[in-house]
């Protein structure tokens, strides 16, 4: 019988590939005492009959720098360990059979270059070379990344436990984790340890890296861990003439299909457009190892009939295994990762969603040193765990959006797209209403969001193709609408939370960057920053009382935002979310005071109530808190109702505004409006990666006074410094260019960043966007390479699928710099 340690520093509960990266890297830094406990042996899971590709290329820069990261480990590993992993850079091609998939390839192309990293478009006939097995007559054309590769799962899992085991790890097979032992902590539990089918074993920290199991070692810690698992099907072939070890890893997504080298044959899998969740994690049969799923060969017809039209020597070719193995989703198709927010302790690093091998070496070193740092080293912000509300562990509502996110791997990805399952999940109380004007809904965080709102008697939905859609002339409306007369936006889903007590203070003043010790009433702007100066959350916070603070933030960030502030607070504070207690209406717009003053006796004048102050209204039949603030760049107002008198508000304000030109807008609207007045968001502009020096937001920050706040040391070196990189406002020349964000900006014709936010701006007639930029080499590395001054010369383009489009670059806002309409006082 297995004897384990009555204590370790850490405990991994999963032996794949993921736990093994998490093991090895903690024992990379230092931390040795590192117990790996696996249910079964090394790999059995899922792990063993992943397809192994890894492509380097990701969404983010972030995610293809961990990606990145992945590829060099392996490269280097089998020499480190004397253990091969099978990993073989081959390259990758991917094909485009139609102009809309073209244009994503273009995109994808100027994507790499931005993150210097080698990318060819290619002809149909180049394509053909790559790849000679292929029919090439219906594509439009290709992409060939050279550094891609793949890799063998279970060699690459072994080496990995070797490298860790050689630096001091203990890794115990056949051990089954049976329960989580914790103690109370001032916000939540704390864990102690785990209790296993072979004693019980102390621990300060625990990862639960269990893959498809994952949710039910999460539940032994009150730990929501929302992910499915969906039947993933590939089958590998007979050898085939022709086929040899570096024949490139072939993607057909218009054909939903992958296809590799598999010891002289070609292993032919992909992501069909409609998928088949598996058991919910409580239902999986035990033992589950090195197992599969049965065959299904009907559900499996697209996927095949596709490979054969792309590849004919299938017709006749023999197939050796079909295999049908499940696989872990998540309702973003992003993976789950970092600390939970219900328990002390806890990490979570599960659900990737078919990338695991990819993602395994990077995503072990991000969560190794999350673990040892206590903050993330780099921007995962699109991957924390703590992105999803407790609601998203619903097993029902997972297993319908499993059912459709799988499919979504090898869809066009177009830009705005809205998942379609699960729906609707969480309701605005005016959510009807909206729904009866005509709006277009968009998710964010569960919730029900108006995107845009159709005219009377079209159809509200949302046309996806890469040029202007016909939607954004009703956005359009809505924007000229706000800016001539009055606008209501329904922004319930504002994350609202209250800080009261003793405390309070003390804790607001340490987490956020900007002096929150202000009257009652005031409302302040501020960002809450990391140790190293990053974004954490760009919030504001309303002052409500002597001990009491209302704080607002992002809908994405809920749990996110809560847990940055328990984690970091001084003393013992309350922290309570009361974001479902509180609709929020946006009135934005110059005769937005006209309107309200329709509804309450109460002045409303600059000097009753200027920018940045909160109070108490009686408005219409309602009793509101009104908070003078816009993110929209108009005189308006943020209305927080009770939920239950908010169709009662909703109602009023239509009623009263219909001769003032009232108009409902959506959160495109914003997007466009707040652009052109060059307003920052969360994780686009303002990442971990960024601090209020790139953002140009530092008059946010409390610099000036001999306070102290957390992340201040390293916003006055970067300040003293200069900016290495720098936020940017443009607007392209071209009124027909449409821009999405994401496109790659040029300097005098070299890469120099990203389009981080963009959409088209009615006011000023075009798109507008914000970009982060900064020159590559060595004035980059000076700490100042993006002076104003840099930024203010040099030819400006973005590259839009391939086009070049002339931009005028500016540190001020396209629209009213000095802020004239909002009306500051």
């Amino acid at each position: 019988m297995t004897v384990l340690p009555s204590r370790a520093r850490v405990v991994v509960v999963g032996g794949g590939v993921i736990g093994a990266s998490i093991a090895y890297h903690l024992a990379h830094l230092g931390v040795t005492d590192v117990l790996v406990l696996e249910q079964g042996t090394l790999s059995c899971g899922t792990t063993w009959h992943a397809a192994g590709l890894v492509g380097q290329l990701r969404a983010s820069e972030a995610g293809t720098r961990l990606v990145r990261y992945s590829t060099e480990l392996y490269a280097r590993l089998e020499a480190e360990t004397g253990l091969a992993t099978g990993y073989r850079v081959c390259g990758g091609l991917t094909l485009a059979r139609t102009p809309e998939r073209m244009v994503q390839l273009r995109r994808t192309a100027a994507s790499a270059s931005a993150y210097d990293l080698e990318c060819e478009l290619l002809t149909p006939e180049q394509a053909g070379e790559r790849y000679p097995l292929i029919r090439t007559d219906d594509l439009v054309g290709a992409i060939w990344l050279p550094g891609d590769g793949r890799a063998d799962p279970a060699d690459l899992t072994q080496a990995l436990a070797k490298g860790a085991r050689t630096l001091g790890v203990r890794i115990e097979e056949r051990v089954r984790v049976t329960g989580v032992t914790t103690v109370e902590g001032r916000y939540r539990p704390r864990v102690t340890g785990v209790r296993t089918d072979h004693g019980d074993v102390e621990c300060e920290v625990l990862v639960d890296a269990a893959g498809q199991w994952a949710p039910l070692v999460g539940a032994m810690a009150g730990v929501n861990v929302p992910l499915h698992s969906a039947e993933h099907f590939y089958v590998v072939t007979d050898q085939v003439p022709g086929v040899h070890r570096d024949l490139p890893v072939l993607r057909d997504p218009d054909g939903w299909t992958y296809v590799k080298e598999e010891v002289g044959g070609l292993l032919v899998g992909g992501f069909e457009p409609e998928a088949k969740p598996w058991v919910a994690p409580e239902d999986i049969p035990r033992p589950f190892e090195f197992q599969l799923l049965d065959e299904d060969w009907e559900h499996f017809e697209i996927l095949m009939d596709s490979a054969v039209h792309r590849l004919p020597v299938l017709a006749e070719t023999g197939i050796r295994t079909f295999y049908n193995g499940p696989e872990s989703f998540t309702p973003d198709n992003q993976f789950l990762l970092g600390p939970a927010p219900e328990c002390e302790g806890f990490y979570v690093a599960a659900g990737f969603n078919s990338v695991g091998i990819a993602s395994a070496g990077g995503a072990g070193r991000a969560l190794a040193e999350w673990v040892v740092e206590g903050e993330p080293t780099m921007d995962l912000v699109a991957v924390d765990v703590r992105r999803f509300p407790a609601s998203a562990g619903n097993r029902a509502w997972l297993r319908s959006r499993v059912a459709e996110v799988l499919g979504l791997h090898y869809a066009v990805p177009w830009p705005g797209r809205e998942p379609v399952s699960g729906r609707p999940q969480r309701c605005s109380p005016v959510y009807e209403r909206t729904l009866a004007q005509g709006a277009v809904m968009g998710t964010r965080n569960g919730w029900e969001r108006p995107l845009v709102f159709a005219p009377s008697g079209v159809e509200p939905r949302l046309d996806h193709r890469w040029e202007r859609p016909v939607w954004v002339d009703w956005c359009d409306a809505e924007q000229r609408g706000t800016r001539a007369a009055v606008g209501i936006f329904d922004q319930t889903s504002f994350s609202k939370y209250l800080v009261t007590g003793p405390d309070a203070l003390a804790t607001l003043r340490w987490v956020c960057a900007g002096d929150v010790d202000v009257p009652v009433g005031r409302a302040v702007y501020t960002p809450m920053l990391d140790a190293a100066g990053g974004y954490q959350a760009d919030i504001t916070v309303t002052r409500t009382g002597p001990r009491e603070f209302l704080v607002v933030s992002s809908a994405a960030t809920t749990e996110r935002d809560l847990d940055w502030i328990r984690r970091h607070a001084v003393g013992d504070p309350a922290v309570v979310d009361v974001t479902s207690a509180y609709a929020v209406l946006g009135v934005m717009g110059p005769r937005s005071r006209e309107l309200l003053g329709r509804l309450t006796a109460a002045p409303l004048d600059d000097a009753a109530q200027p920018f940045g102050t909160s109070r108490l209204l009686d408005l219409g039949r309602a009793r509101v808190r009104a908070t003078r603030i816009t993110y929209v760049g108009e005189l308006g107002y943020e209305l927080y109702v009770p939920t239950e008198q908010a169709a009662l508000l909703y109602d009023d304000l239509f009623a009263a505004g219909a001769e003032l030109g009232v108009v409902p807008a959506g959160y495109s609207a914003i997007e466009g409006m707040r652009l052109e007045k060059g307003y920052r968001a969360f994780a686009r502009e303002l990442t971990p990666e960024t601090t209020p020096v790139e953002a140009g937001l530092t008059f946010a920050c409390a610099l000036r006074g001999p306070g102290d706040f957390l992340g201040r040391a390293a916003v006055e070196a970067r300040r003293a410094a200069g900016p290495a990189r720098r936020v940017v406002s443009f607007v392209a020349d071209d009124p027909q260019a449409y821009l999405w964000g994401g496109e790659l900006v040029l300097r005098d014709g070299a890469p120099v960043g990203r389009v981080t936010s963009a959409a088209f701006g009615a006011t000023v007639g075009a798109s507008v966007g914000l970009a982060l930029v900064g020159p590559r080499g060595s004035h980059a590395g000076d700490g100042g390479g993006a002076s104003a001054d840099w930024c203010r010369a040099g030819r400006w383009q973005v590259d839009l699928a391939g086009t070049l489009v002339p931009v005028r670059v500016s540190l001020r806002a396209p629209f009213d710099p000095d802020g004239a309409r909002i009306g500051r006082t």
